[in-house]
């Protein structure tokens, strides 16, 4: 009974430490995105995609390449997550081998060994189900970057509106490609699970302190916003360019 009790205490104090980290992060984004990585990387792309879509035809080939290996990267995730999903299930319908001898602390009844395995294999699932929807916007941005709007439309307040759209698309992407990789993430010590409460603990610790390093920026730049102003000015001088 005193092993059981370790998967009630320190799994879900586990969990709630990476929640809790996912939360705190999910905050820093949406307050201070300039210091966190995927704030940062959201503000580029943005920068990225006006750059493209300013000369389709220069830019055109460029743009669809880097969307290309995206959607490459995306796949390749996606098709790892749904393979793992297939061995997950698989191992779940099978009863042939000692599921007990490989733990070395812990709950060894059935039920707490199904319910591992599911979570496993909700962790894959949620990761497929990411990728995919970052290959769906991928697709989506590949086919809008290459639209010739200056020359499609007069009026250059709704060229800056659709350049912001497709930049909304090409983040969406992102943002759903860095999701299926926190699925990925999450796996991690739902395996070490298996074989006690205790590496599963230790994982979560050692995966919030490595993931604090990777998401969090330490550098003291800072990132340009682009005003509706600044914009407006841009394409004043260019306008005076031309008629002179």
């Amino acid at each position: 009974m005193e092993k059981s009790v370790l998967d009630y205490v320190l799994v879900p104090s586990g969990l709630v430490v990476m929640v809790s980290y996912h939360i705190w992060l999910l905050y820093r984004i949406l307050k201070h995105p300039n210091n966190t990585i995927i704030g940062i990387n959201a503000v580029n792309r943005r920068f990225w995609v006006r750059a493209m879509m300013e000369d389709v035809s220069k830019n055109g080939v460029l743009a669809v390449q880097t969307l290309r290996n995206n959607i490459m990267a995306s796949t390749l995730l996606a098709s790892t997550a749904i393979m793992l999903s297939s061995v997950i299930a698989v191992l779940m319908t099978s009863g042939n081998w000692d599921k007990s001898a490989i733990l070395v602390f812990g709950d060894k009844s059935e039920l707490v060994f199904s319910i591992k395995f599911f979570l496993i294999l909700v962790c894959f699932l949620v990761a497929f189900l990411f990728n995919m929807q970052s290959i769906r916007y991928y697709s989506h941005a590949s086919f809008l970057v290459n639209v010739p709007f200056k020359k499609m439309l007069l009026d250059h307040r709704n060229q800056f509106l659709t350049t912001e759209y497709v930049a909304k698309t090409v983040n969406r992407g992102g943002y759903f490609w860095s999701l299926g990789l926190r699925a990925f993430y999450f796996s991690f010590p739902m395996f070490l699970w298996i074989f006690g409460p205790i590496p599963m603990f230790l994982s979560c610790l050692l995966l919030v302190f490595m993931l604090y390093f990777l998401d969090v920026s330490f550098e003291s730049g800072w990132v340009v916003a682009v005003s509706d102003e600044d914009h407006n000015k841009d394409e004043e001088v260019e306008c005076g360019s031309e008629t002179t």
